[in-house]
Parts: C-alpha cells; structure tokens; sequence
C-alpha cells in the first residue's frame, strides 16, 4: 500500500526548510541518514529547472502516472481526472506533484500548462516533478506553480491520468504519496519519514559548519603565503569534521 502523509513537520519547519538550497538539505541529511549509499535518496538523471528564479520548493508528494501517446485512456475510464483530483484535494499539503511520463523517452504530449498548474495551485500544490513535458511556460510562472521536468513540449497529445496514489519512478528515483522532497535547480531529494524531524536541524548545523571554518579560511586569504593558505584550510578542515563527529557520532567529509 502507498505511504500515507503524516505531516511529521510542521508548516514553520517546511518555510525554514525552503530558505536553502537542495545541496544544503542533503548535506544534513547525509549526516542523519542510515541509507547505504546516500545516492538511494536523489534523482540519479538529469532535471531541468524551468523556474529556477522561485528557489526551492518542498512539499509531500501526490504521485500520477500518464501515457499521452495512448488514447484509449480515456476511452476506459472518462472519469478519469475527477478522480485524481479528488485524491489530490484531500491530501494533505504542501504537495508535490510527481509524474510519470510512461512515454519516456519519446515524450508526445504535456500533462502541464496553463490550465492543470492553475487547478492544482488552487488544490495546494506548489509544484511538479515530471520525467515528461511541460508547456506554457510564462502562464506556468504567472500561476506561481514551479515545475522540474525534462523537457518542454507543444501538445497534450490524449493526456489523460492513468494511475495514482502509487509509487512512481521520474530520474531514476522511485517516489511514495507522503514522501518529503525538496527540489529546486540543482535536482531533487526524497526524505523517508523517519529521517524527517531531524532534517532542519541538521542541515542548519551543516551550513554553520561550513561558514565558521573552511570557508572563510578560505576567502580570507589575502596577504598569505601559499604555505599559510595551505596550513589555515588544514586546520579548519579538522575542526570541520570534529564538529561532525562531536555532533552525529560520524566521521567529516574532509
């Protein structure tokens, strides 16, 4: 059965997790993970960002599964995207939208544009994650919906909801209703929920980590010699990784 939302964090902690980057979360999620390798949480294909001037989104993933190229879709169930918009509207958000494109890779046809980013903006939706299309690329924007997809398309070709409430696969990621992301220009991360109420700490801690040693060893080189530069980044780099080990009992990355 799919997982459900259990809305581990609150809205305040999902608003502090949107103010930074997704490299940022996964630092602090690596450090409080027991995923073997770490890769098993992010998307291992490309994404494209088509609204990298919104910065990140987060939010619990609704999941939907369509085969533009097929229509006879809607020909067996003509009721199709009622449905899936009535288990959209009753799942707890933020969400994320995250489809599957089963035409992958010969995409034919956008399930988004103007007209689906405005209903599920109004559901409680922020954005879209697709292996697929998307289109209307200004009026996407304009509605405030932010979309990671893998290319843009013309069409709609016979669009239609084949499947949903389900696990689905985009990026070489499989992804379960309730799962947490965070996505933005960089790619997407999956939080598993037992990993969730520990995330903002974490990765706040690994930002303050990074600001109050090797980096500004490393900016504030001027005037050194090469030898000092070296010795300044060395020291800092073991004060990096003693805080990690002081604070989640593992080794630094450096």
């Amino acid at each position: 059965m799919p997982k459900q939302n259990n809305q581990i964090l609150t809205h305040s902690d999902l608003i502090q997790l949107k103010r930074w980057n997704t490299p940022t979360i996964y630092n602090g999620w690596e450090q409080i993970t027991k995923q073997n390798p770490a890769s098993d949480a992010f998307n291992l294909e490309e994404t494209h960002d088509f609204m990298p001037q919104m910065g990140p989104m987060v939010g619990y993933a609704v999941t939907l599964v369509i085969e533009p190229s097929n229509p006879q879709h809607k020909v067996s169930n003509s009721n199709a995207y009622a449905e899936y918009l009535h288990y959209v509207a009753h799942t707890p958000g933020p969400k994320i939208v995250v489809v599957q494109d089963l035409d992958k890779p010969q995409i034919v046809g956008s399930f988004w544009g103007e007209v689906n980013s405005n209903v599920h903006k109004s559901l409680g939706c922020v954005g879209t994650i697709t292996d697929g299309a998307v289109r209307d690329l200004d009026e996407m924007t304009n509605a405030g919906f932010k979309a990671l997809a893998k290319r843009l398309c013309v069409g709609h070709a016979f669009v239609s909801c084949v499947k949903w409430n389900c696990e689905v696969e985009v990026f070489g990621r499989k992804v379960l209703p309730g799962d947490l992301i965070h996505a933005d220009k960089h790619g997407f991360i999956v939080i598993a929920p037992e990993e969730q109420s520990g995330l903002l700490e974490a990765a706040q801690f690994m930002d303050a980590n990074e600001c109050n040693t090797i980096i500004p060893a490393a900016s504030n080189a001027a005037g050194q010699t090469m030898d000092e530069i070296l010795e300044n980044i060395d020291h800092s780099r073991k004060a990096f990784n003693k805080n990690i080990k002081e604070k989640f009992k593992r080794e630094g990355e450096f």
